[in-house]
């Protein structure tokens, strides 16, 4: 069956690390490997590698001080770790009609949204295309209001030459195992204020003051805040490191793939939606995806398509109609575009080494389905 991600293949040619990690002994964190693996994402003041993108969300929560009542404005087309690490701390979620283009959070709706009770907007950049980050920094210092980036799809994907995760107040990655480079289960928070930084390390440390020790600035640690075990093991980091050492060249093997199916389906353009990338963003070919015409042809297509032995998939079912999304959110306006959009989006096998075999396949199935569709 040709599955929508196998990850095999990277792990196996980038997994030098591991077994040189394993031979070390020491598989806690903040190893060597965690050092690398920061070093190299290091794009910003800050980057401290997390046991997930959810953790990271968490963590950057805690720092803001999130307390019941606090209000956070996000989209609800995204994954429910954008605003679980927040309700997990008594936020209430504010969800706000998408772009129908980019099917990311529409700014322009962004100001209507806010209260003396927002606390943070939670832009997320789905499929690694960017949210158009300048009018809402606009709107964040007008409100003094801290934007954390939801960038678990943006590992190297850019706003306006500027690394995704780097341009808000915090960010979160990725690399779960369906992401473009993956410690199996992993994140990272980018911290791009220096006010958090002293505090990150030790909210990140279970709130105690350990780096510090380890450091050799001080003697003895002790627990001094709030926080958790957010560290990932060195097998997790050293799993990383070697892709990370080649993200071009994955990056470039993704694209590859991602330009053909563009290009094969431009004569479709009568029967569906392809992706819409902005001027200013610069994707990383996290995902392909179109749109149907609604949710029955979708529904359809992917019946087709597994009868083949392709594995498609729809996406997120909107949050605010979820019954924790009623419970600890709500939509604010109308829901013109987010549960819509939602129905009709169809995601096609993506990822690294995807042979020129598997993409016809892909593509001449969709091709043939829409041929005799009526």
């Amino acid at each position: 069956m040709i599955l929508f991600t196998d990850s095999k293949k990277i792990l196996a040619k980038y997994a030098r690390y591991v077994p040189i990690a394993l031979q070390n002994g020491a598989l806690h964190g903040d190893g060597i490997y965690t050092e690398k693996t920061q070093e190299l994402l290091q794009n910003s003041n800050k980057v401290l590698m997390t046991t997930s993108c959810t953790d990271a969300l968490e963590l950057s929560a805690l720092l803001l001080d999130v307390v019941a009542g606090d209000e956070i404005i996000a989209p609800s087309f995204t994954f429910v770790s954008t605003v679980n690490a927040f309700v997990l701390q008594g936020a209430k979620i504010k969800f706000i009609d998408i772009d129908p283009k980019t099917m990311n959070m529409n700014v322009d709706l962004v100001e209507a949204a806010i209260t003396s009770k927002t606390k943070a907007i939670i832009p997320v950049h789905y499929g690694g295309v960017s949210v158009d980050m300048d009018p809402l920094l606009e709107i964040a210092k007008k409100y003094n209001i801290a934007i954390i980036e939801d960038a678990a799809q943006g590992v190297n994907a850019f706003y306006k030459n500027r690394p995704l995760g780097s341009i808000g107040t915090m960010g979160a990655f990725s690399f779960h195992d369906t992401k473009n480079y993956t410690m199996g289960e992993g994140g990272a928070l980018v911290i791009n204020d220096l006010q958090y930084i002293d505090r990150a390390e030790i909210c990140r440390e279970k709130g105690t003051n350990r780096k510090q020790h380890i450091d050799g600035k001080i003697d003895k640690y002790t627990w001094i805040d709030k926080g958790s075990s957010y560290l990932p093991s060195e097998l997790n980091c050293a799993l990383l490191l070697g892709q990370l050492e080649h993200v071009d060249e994955i990056n470039k093997n993704r694209l590859t793939t991602w330009n053909t199916f563009n290009e094969q389906f431009q004569n479709l353009q009568d029967k569906i939606e392809l992706p819409y990338i902005p001027e200013y963003a610069t994707h990383n070919a996290h995902m392909y995806y179109f749109k149907c015409k609604d949710i029955e042809e979708r529904s359809k297509l992917i019946q087709y398509m597994n009868g083949e032995d392709i594995h498609c998939h729809f996406h997120y079912i909107p949050l605010h109609t979820s019954p924790a999304g009623l419970k600890h959110g709500e939509f604010i306006g109308e829901d013109k575009y987010t549960t819509k959009e939602s129905e009709r989006l169809v995601r096609l096998p993506l990822w690294y080494g995807m042979s020129e075999d598997v993409v016809s396949k892909i593509v001449d199935h969709v091709q043939k389905f829409f041929k005799e569709s009526k």
